[in-house]
């Protein structure tokens, strides 16, 4: 099993960014910008709105207060900073969740916030601390064998190990950082190629042309490149093809027990 996730809920005002009703079918995950990096309060109400309508599991995707650098720029923060910055954003997506009758299944960080984190053991703590008291059911995303992931098993909080189906990896699965030419991938069909390699265990090549393998629960999916909804689509048969069933992230990683046979 596995998911497939999108960062959406990014337009801001009068400026728009993807095509969230366009990608909505086919993913299972939607991360929801919450205010500081990207979307205001009626995009992010609209967008839970479409997730609820296509059965697309929430998750909130907080990042620091950084519009005009979408995010991406270093900011350096307490942990007590950080933790206030996750609660403020995830909280105002819980609201709208809970006025629409949904509910929050994940967190994931964005941007610099989640490159950070990843690496950063005091920052990582920070972030897992922030997940953990949203909800022990609440699962934070982040990259494979990360200080987000020790972070998390410190903090008992559910983790979801998150690969890209069109960025690129370094040598040790670091994510090629997205100045660096090559750090993202445009071929559609070497992209596929790549994941349904981690789905099956097989190893995909680093920039470098080094055998690495990783593997996670969750796939993520840009939508705010020209061909993404296109390559949406072309990956989900993909994996619908390979026998690999797609399912939100609760329900790969709360298995419901089955009852004994008697």
């Amino acid at each position: 099993m596995i998911d497939l996730n999108a960062d959406l809920g990014e337009s801001f005002g009068i400026y728009t960014m993807g095509n969230d009703a366009c990608m909505m079918p086919h993913i299972t995950s939607a991360n929801i910008a919450c205010g500081f990096h990207a979307g205001d309060p009626l995009v992010m109400q609209q967008t839970v709105e479409l997730a609820l309508k296509y059965g697309v599991a929430v998750g909130a995707h907080p990042g620091y207060p950084d519009l005009q650098g979408f995010g991406r720029r270093q900011m350096r923060f307490s942990s007590e900073e950080i933790m206030a910055m996750i609660l403020y954003q995830a909280g105002a997506l819980k609201a709208f969740l809970q006025a629409c009758g949904g509910k929050l299944q994940h967190l994931k960080p964005h941007g610099a916030l989640y490159n950070e984190a990843a690496v950063d053991e005091p920052l990582a703590m920070a972030v897992a601390k922030a997940t953990a008291l949203l909800g022990t059911d609440v699962i934070l995303v982040g990259p494979p064998n990360s200080a987000l992931s020790r972070a998390a098993d410190r903090c008992q909080t559910p983790y979801a190990r998150e690969i890209f189906a069109d960025r690129a990896y370094e040598d040790d699965g670091r994510l090629v950082e997205r100045r660096k030419e090559g750090a993202l991938i445009h071929d559609v069909g070497l992209c596929i190629q790549r994941m349904l390699s981690m789905i099956n265990g097989q190893p995909i090549e680093s920039i470098n042309g080094h055998a690495l393998h990783l593997s996670g629960e969750t796939i993520c999916l840009h939508g705010d490149h020209p061909q993404a909804i296109a390559f949406a689509a072309a990956l989900k048969k993909a994996i619908q093809e390979s026998q690999t069933p797609l399912v939100p992230l609760e329900k790969l990683l709360f298995k419901q027990q089955q009852p004994p046979v008697l």
